[in-house]
């Protein structure tokens, strides 16, 4: 038998993760002067992290020989206060949002599960549900990119476990309406799980929903507002019942102390979080009214713009030549190749994206 043959089908069967590209291997391939490059593919927080949060990620540094609280205790406590809800309805995970999810996945997904993904959206989700087995059940949101919640409804069986909503979605970055979720939540058996990475840039959100819903799992991350996305932190915000069978699941002291340091010191850094959504506000006004191409609305830190008739690689490739890194997204399932979606930047960032654009035509 061949070595890759020992490789889970379902693990072959999956298409890698496609990342942002980095500064790194653009200005290497391009011949650039790395600080000549904006990277606004990644949906990073170009304002950096909290200064609170840098230095309170130094002072636990002396104390790495040391395990962390195996639940991140302090960190789920202050989570408790920014949320609103209840510790035993908050987990605290790592490596990001996605360690929620794989967690989730491993005690959920049995042989015969599925899953429900309305796409384009996050590739991870479809990741991380193959990888344990399930098989996923795509439902295309409409020409808006709104969901169809009677056809997300309908992809519904008895071997559904979970259905995935990005809120904002990633890469579209329209929210889902508090009453269609409830349609979905009163319709349904299986768990609904809510992303929220982009909540902070956003006009609402559903948190208070998951104490009326024993089937919603609100998942969250550090990595956008709070400028910790080096760090990978994330949380869940889940009912009661579902934390006690999560911990379960979940990998050992999956958040590291440092990290649970600097995440409180950054929910506590108030001015640095507002700082960063006027920022993100600004920006998305900007970028509405100087694109030289059709950019729909946005309650992330990003804007999808659709460059059609032209292709998102072609225009992409443009950009990455004058030292502008934005994300073209073919590799998103359902999303064609005319999309891009850029980062809100700084206002001069903003300003070299809209010039990159512009040359193109």
């Amino acid at each position: 038998m061949a070595s890759y043959e020992l490789v889970k089908p379902e693990i072959r069967s999956i298409a890698p993760y496609v990342p942002g590209k980095s500064i790194a291997e653009i200005a290497e391939k391009y011949n650039l002067e790395p600080d000549s490059i904006v990277k606004l593919g990644s949906n990073e927080n170009p304002l950096g992290p909290s200064p609170a949060a840098v230095s309170a990620l130094q002072e636990a540094g002396a104390t790495m020989n040391i395990y962390p609280s195996a639940d991140a205790r302090e960190l789920v406590d202050a989570l408790s206060a920014y949320v609103g809800m209840p510790p035993a309805n908050i987990v605290a995970s790592g490596p990001g949002m996605d360690g929620l999810l794989d967690g989730l996945m491993r005690m959920l997904i049995s042989a015969d599960s599925e899953v429900v993904i309305a796409t384009p959206t996050f590739s991870y989700y479809e990741i991380s549900a193959t990888a344990c087995g399930a098989k996923p059940v795509f439902v295309k949101r409409n020409e808006k990119f709104d969901l169809d919640i009677e056809r997300v409804i309908a992809a519904v069986n008895e071997n559904t476990k979970v259905v995935f909503i990005c809120s904002p979605n990633n890469p579209t970055g329209n929210i889902t309406a508090e009453k269609e979720l409830r349609r979905l939540l009163d319709s349904v058996d299986c768990l609904v799980f809510v992303d929220e990475a982009y909540v902070e840039f956003a006009d609402s959100d559903v948190a208070s929903l998951v104490g009326e819903y024993d089937n919603l799992v609100v998942g969250r991350t550090f990595s956008k507002a709070f400028g910790l996305a080096g760090l990978r932190l994330g949380y869940g915000i889940m009912p009661a019942w579902l934390k006690v069978e999560y911990m379960k699941a979940a990998t050992p002291f999956n958040v590291s102390a440092p990290a649970v340091a600097a995440g409180i010191a950054a929910l506590s850094d108030k001015e640095h979080l507002q700082a960063s959504q006027q920022m993100v506000i600004e920006g998305r006004e900007y970028l509405q009214a100087n694109m030289p191409f059709k950019v729909y609305e946005s309650q992330a830190n990003f804007m999808l713009v659709d460059v059609a008739p032209y292709s998102a690689k072609d225009v992409c490739d443009h950009l990455l030549r004058r030292g502008v890194i934005v994300r073209g997204c073919t590799s998103f399932r359902d999303a064609g190749n005319s999309l891009i979606r850029v980062t809100v930047g700084t206002k001069e960032q903003n300003e070299r994206v809209v010039e990159g654009f512009s040359t193109y035509l």
